[in-house]
């Protein structure tokens, strides 16, 4: 096996020629040829150019607001129709069994997760812009609901006094209608705030949502999800907790209700997850071979609908089924606020994370800014009917490819077959155990649990993504999921901080024979330019990292101004005195002897002196005569950053040690001459293009200076 690793001849690389020949360049240099322009105002441009109005723009503007008048009417019938309504059935199908699961994370009736795949579906196909995702129910969506419904509507607040049992009992209709209430409110203004930030240009934000931040979210959401149906799953009625470590308090609270777990419920969820389980594997093992998956949710809900509905399960068993539907009113905007705005942000994150994702492998473009204006309404017009805060799902996005489908029709379908299902067929589902679509979601949120195997990805490729992704998690656990999410936007924020404050400092030699340069200390064929130092910093400048700046450099470069300065003052202050007692000794010496000898030789002891206390002035062997501060790495500079870069220029000059910058961006040359740093005396001579250009001028700076003592 070794003699054949040894046999292995690795394939030629090209090799192209290239050279360049042109005068070394500074900053003057490239304005004159380039022929810079005059700056403008570019916010009054904009600013005009905003309100400008015309025709074809205002037709161009409506067509982006609502773009399905744009693509609808090129629909290519022949070629998408098939797919697009094989996938709708199939998505539809799956829109059944999870709308009614997830109904239960969210704390409302089951009917309200159907409703919720029907009305936010026909709005995003009129204004949405992705083709692939499917939009509707989603398990974090429904468990930041939940998690705000039980704050607002607790069974507390809903016990009646039974007079057949003699005990308080909950009103399960009165505490149902409230949370609806409370759960069309949060996701009403959810799509609120999404308009919002759609109509100001604001869909950057999701940008603030990194793909370990969202992971590590989701998982640990994962677990909130699980841990709200354990309740359902054992047949127990544990205490409800909110704040901090509120699930910790769950668990411990199920657990010492164990005992009195009902058995039938936990045959029931058992059979289940243990029957859904195989049947996807089996599905999985097959899917190749059929048209269409096999609708696994949907089977195991019809199976265990007949079967509750024949042995009457919620009677013999006391197995919980779902209650009749109610129609309530929405209100409470005021008490969801923070609720909403949490939603907003998580709902838009993942459904443009996973449109772009389909648009890049598809070759179309999503809008950002009208996907949030889509959601927006999605939920904003769903709350008014009753609906939970809505998103896309991975699973069904998957299956709305994989069967085909092409375009947002596919999505307007699968509502088609939700309504069809809510008219006719909806109330033969009154008889589903809850534990049933407890199992539903246990077996969906697998693939979320898969996302374990992200830490030691993480691990490999990046530390910081991982301490993000694991904090995430932790935050997300501990903390009610919006809190979560808040705490975890906030260690993604700091350790942008942090990265750009603490970034790594290096000093550059050249590549032999080339004029590309390289950290001395990444490589061992990089050699240092004699005299020269080349310091690099891998972030910008900034406020934050300023001060360390300056000390890497002196640390760097072994140029320490201070300590110079100091040492140059204690040289000067002995040369003065020296000189007062040379002039002293010199004037009793002419007062003793008024002889010429006297009065050369006492000539010759000052240039002696002085000569020698100068040479002690001069920079020592170990100065270099130039630094090139590389700045490439910077995308801007503040006044801080500036000054910086100004006095690093003024006290290496007073020490005979000249500072150059090189690689500089427009805009940082641009700031450069805002905040002051460019005089008379300090011109665009010392910025060059490039580190090399810089190296080239000091070299033939120190040519003619070698050439003139020569001469001398």
């Amino acid at each position: 096996m070794a003699e054949a690793q040894d046999e292995v001849v690795c394939e030629p690389r090209r090799r192209l020629d290239y050279r360049v020949q042109r005068e070394v360049l500074d900053e003057l240099c490239v304005e004159d040829m380039a022929e810079k322009t005059q700056s403008t105002n570019q916010l009054v441009e904009k600013l005009k150019d905003s309100v400008r109005c015309s025709g074809p723009r205002l037709k161009s503007c409506f067509f982006s607001c609502v773009p399905v008048l744009s693509w609808l009417p090129r629909y290519p019938l022949r070629q998408n129709a098939i797919g697009d309504l094989i996938s709708g059935i199939s998505v539809g199908i799956m829109h059944l069994p999870q709308g009614m699961a997830y109904a239960l994370l969210a704390a409302v009736p089951p009917v309200f997760g159907l409703y919720s795949s029907f009305y936010p579906i026909l709005l995003y196909f009129i204004f949405g812009t992705s083709k692939h995702i499917s939009v509707g129910t989603y398990a974090v969506m429904s468990v930041m609901i939940g998690s705000t419904t039980e704050r607002l509507a607790p069974d507390s607040d809903f016990m009646v006094w039974d007079n057949v049992s003699n005990s308080s009992i909950v009103d399960f209709i009165s505490r149902d209608a409230e949370r609806v209430k409370v759960a069309a409110a949060v996701t009403f203004m959810s799509g609120v705030f999404q308009l919002l930030l759609g109509l100001v240009q604001f869909g950057f934000v999701v940008t603030y949502l990194s793909e370990p931040l969202v992971r590590g979210y989701t998982t640990g959401a994962a677990i909130h999800v699980i841990v709200s149906q354990l309740k359902y799953t054992f047949g127990i009625s544990p205490q409800r907790y909110s704040g901090p470590f509120a699930l910790v308090y769950t668990v411990l609270e199920v657990c010492s209700l164990l005992p009195d777990t009902n058995i039938g419920t936990l045959v029931v969820s058992i059979v289940s997850i243990v029957g859904l389980i195989i049947a996807k594997e089996l599905s999985t093992l097959v899917a190749r071979k059929l048209p269409v998956p096999i609708p696994v949710e949907l089977i195991a809900v019809i199976l265990a609908t007949v079967i509750s509905w024949q042995v009457d399960l919620s009677l013999n068993y006391k197995v919980e089924v779902t209650p009749a539907p109610v129609f309530p009113k929405a209100s409470l905007f005021g008490q969801v606020i923070g609720d909403a705005f949490a939603l907003a942000v998580v709902g838009y994150g993942i459904a443009i994370s996973l449109g772009r994702t389909f648009a890049l492998k598809y070759g179309y473009k999503v809008d950002s800014n009208q996907e949030l204006i889509a959601l927006g309404l999605s939920n904003a017009v769903g709350g008014m009917f009753q609906c939970f805060a809505i998103s896309c799902s991975m699973s069904r996005s998957m299956v709305q490819v994989s069967t085909g489908g092409k375009t947002q029709v596919a999505g307007a379908l699968s509502a088609v077959v939700i309504l069809v299902i809510l008219l006719w067929i909806g109330s033969l589902f009154e008889q589903l155990p809850k534990a049933v679509l407890a199992a539903i979601i246990y077996v969906n949120l697998h693939g979320m649990m898969k996302q374990f195997g992200d830490i030691k990805t993480l691990w490999n490729s990046n530390r910081v993504d991982m301490l993000v992704w694991v904090m995430t998690l932790i935050l997300t656990v501990l903390f009610n999921p919006d809190l979560g999410l808040a705490a975890s936007i906030a260690l993604s924020i700091l350790t942008v901080i942090f990265r750009t404050q603490l970034p790594k400092y290096s000093l550059l030699g050249q590549v032999p024979g080339t004029d590309i340069y390289r950290p001395i200390e990444d490589y061992n064929q990089v050699k240092e330019i004699p005299e020269l130092v080349i310091f690099r910093s891998s972030a910008t400048l900034y406020f934050a990292n300023a001060e360390m700046y300056a000390d890497a450099l002196a640390e760097k470069s072994g140029v320490d101004i201070a300590k110079l300065l100091s040492h140059r003052k204690k040289l000067e202050s002995k040369r003065k005195r020296k000189e007062k007692k040379e002039a002293k000794k010199a004037k009793k010496q002419a007062m003793k002897e008024m002889t010429e000898r006297e009065s050369e030789s006492d000539d010759s002891v000052k240039e002696q002196v002085v000569f020698t206390i100068e040479a002690e002035t001069k920079p020592g062997p170990i100065l270099p005569r130039a630094i090139i501060l590389e700045l490439s790495a910077c995308n801007f500079l503040d006044t801080v950053g500036v000054k910086t870069l100004s006095n690093i220029r003024k006290d290496h000059g007073e020490v005979g040690v000249q500072v150059l910058l090189a690689g500089c961006q427009s805009c940082v040359v641009e700031s450069l001459e805002k905040g002051g740093f460019f005089s008379e005396k300090v011109t665009k001579a010392i910025l060059f293009t490039s580190v090399h250009d810089a190296v080239l001028y000091c070299n033939a700076d120190r040519q003619e200076e070698d050439m003139k003592a020569t001469q001398l």
